[in-house]
């Protein structure tokens, strides 16, 4: 083999997290906070019956940060699975996490909206 005056560097490669993984756990422990604010509305007011109708705005804010968590994660983890050829990518704990606290927050807001509108 010949001898070339070109050097060869090998440059480290460090494995980076997945940005819509952590949006996704961000977002679905949002979901969980806020469904429990549901809970917290529709039972202080339900005597009142103002409860479902105060619960029903954070009830859409808990469902908006859910399905967000949702996606973000499946987006996550579709990236993740991508990166494997071209460099190091890690968060499928957390997109896997994600997704789960965002589904988390989508059924205790339902169940919570369905018992406050049935009593």
């Amino acid at each position: 083999m010949a001898e070339t005056p070109f050097g060869v560097a090998l440059v480290e490669v460090r494995p980076t997290t997945s940005g819509p993984a952590i949006a996704s756990l961000v977002a679905g422990i949002a979901s969980i906070l806020v469904s429990l604010v549901v809970i917290i509305v529709a039972a202080a007011g339900a005597a009142e019956g103002w409860g479902p109708a105060v619960a029903g705005a954070f009830a859409a804010l808990a469902t908006m940060a859910g399905v967000a968590a949702v996606g973000l994660g499946a987006t996550g983890l579709r990236r993740i699975r991508a990166s494997v050829p071209w460099g190091p990518s890690r968060g499928r704990g957390v997109a896997i996490s994600g997704v789960v606290c965002g589904a988390l927050g989508l059924a205790i807001t339902a169940l919570t909206m369905l018992a406050a509108i049935a009593s």
